[in-house]
């Protein structure tokens, strides 16, 4: 019989989670690492909620399967038979759904290929809506399965929320214990930014306990042994310059994969993307490679069969709680990032609100300029802080990442490639010159570049300006 495939993820989280290294308790998703293979260079194909989701679970780029913005405000895929979950059921496997997606609208999540949809009944006794998300996922893993199954369990717990400016807590006081925290490296060490920092470890931590129930389920069930378990997160961590920004901190994701060839505490150092997840779901359930899909397969990796499977990773932002087209690619050693539409300053509505936003606002962090090309040698600036990009010396560099950005994003069907690319209809966001995304959203416009965007490949001269 084939395996069974656990998608299991959670907002907003990065790579800070304890077998990364960082000082965020979380004991089953360590345990998970130690008995699974850990990507160290792992990387969402889009820094923003919804399009990165559609990468891994269409295996392509955001721009590719249409999901140019969030599925809350109206985005979506452009075809929802791309989705891993429609592939794998039309490939014989029972699919069910357990807490968070965010590539369809909530009324529209059964289009995705779930035969079935586990929020429907009430857990007793549970007021924790993800507790109730993780038990009816092991009450799934318990029932008789006659077939192998795909079960994506999805949780919230590190993403901010509610009106007030802290984490996870609504409108109540800090959770965390500031004292010994130290935050995120983009940031300064100022009681504010520890604060805030210390209550998403208080969210990492209930993350941790909900994936726990999940995982002791399927040990109790005897699933373990039979099971490809997939964790990640979508993207960096609700910080500025993190979330919404296509640098490490915006991109890096923890990625943990276990059962089968995947084990043995094994630790791969190889970039590999998120549009890798889905071949790598098909070569293990044996199930044919669909022709659209970007990504290669993992396995080798965990097997050592090899110890790089590609030399680079790309990344994109389009609409996210307003527009700001971006692109990167990532080599081992550079980083390129090319902003379509430079501001003076940040982006405000594609961050969300927080003490720390607040913080380094009154600091003047709104008038920063940004470039319109970025260049970063991530061997002396491992925290993308010095742009090499104006730098004689890194003008060949420079060139040949530019290249290799554009070409890419023509074999892709980018949009930009035209200078324009439109929203779905009805998609919202919110004006570019708001302070936060909870201001009153209006119709997203497209976006049109100031010039004829990304030249023809013979196009030498163009491409060099």
């Amino acid at each position: 019989m084939r395996p069974n495939i656990l998608y299991i993820h959670s907002h907003d989280t990065g790579r800070y989670v304890q077998p990364y290294g960082y000082a965020v308790p979380t004991p089953r998703i360590q345990r998970l690492a130690e008995e699974g293979v850990l990507f160290r260079q792992a990387f969402c194909a889009a820094p923003t909620c919804s399009p990165s989701r559609a990468a891994l679970l269409t295996g392509t780029a955001p721009h590719t399967c249409g999901m140019v913005g969030l599925a809350h405000r109206g985005a979506r895929l452009a075809d929802n038979a791309w989705h891993l979950a429609h592939v794998l059921r039309e490939n014989g496997y029972a699919t069910a759904l357990s807490g968070v997606q965010h590539e369809a609208a909530h009324e529209d999540r059964a289009a995705l290929g779930y035969d079935h949809l586990l929020d429907g009944d009430p857990v007793p006794d549970v007021a924790d809506w993800q507790e109730a998300a993780a038990l009816r996922a092991a009450d799934f893993l318990a029932r008789p399965h006659d077939r192998p199954f795909f079960l994506a369990c999805g949780f919230f717990a590190t993403h901010r929320t509610g009106r007030g400016r802290q984490w996870f807590n609504d409108d109540a006081s800090p959770l965390g214990d500031a004292r010994y925290c130290r935050p995120p490296a983009p940031l300064p060490d100022l009681p504010e930014t520890r604060q805030d920092f210390a209550d998403f470890r208080e969210s990492a931590a209930r993350l941790d306990h909900y994936m726990g129930i999940v995982f002791d389920a399927l040990a109790h069930n005897g699933l373990a042994d039979h099971t490809l378990v997939i964790c990640t997160t979508d993207h960096g961590v609700a910080f500025p310059f993190m979330k919404c920004n296509l640098t490490d901190h915006g991109t890096g994701v923890m990625l943990i994969l276990r059962g089968l060839d995947f084990s043995g505490g094994r630790v791969v150092d190889a970039l590999v993307s998120h549009v890798d997840v889905f071949p790598t779901v098909c070569e293990v359930a044996q199930v044919p490679v669909p022709t659209h899909i970007q990504g290669v397969s993992l396995r080798p990796l965990a097997t050592g069969e090899t110890e790089m499977v590609r030399d680079a990773v790309f990344a994109e932002v389009n609409y996210h709680a307003t527009a700001e087209p971006m692109r990167t690619v990532r080599t081992a050693r550079y980083r390129y990032i090319r902003r379509f539409l430079p501001q003076s300053g940040p982006i405000k509505p594609n961050c969300d609100c927080s003490i720390s936003k607040e913080t380094m606002l009154a600091a003047g962090w709104g008038e920063r300029p940004q470039a319109a090309e970025e260049l970063y040698d991530l061997y002396f600036d491992p925290h993308e802080a010095c742009n090499l990009a104006g730098d004689p010396a890194h003008a060949g560099t420079l060139a040949a990442l530019r290249g290799r950005l554009e070409t890419w994003m023509r074999e892709t069907g980018d949009p930009l490639c035209a200078g324009r690319l439109d929203p779905w209809p009805g998609m919202l966001v919110n004006p570019i010159s708001d302070p936060s995304p909870q201001t009153p959203m209006v119709p997203a416009e497209p976006i049109i570049l100031p010039d004829a965007g990304v030249p023809d490949e013979g196009n030498a001269s163009a491409r060099a300006r």
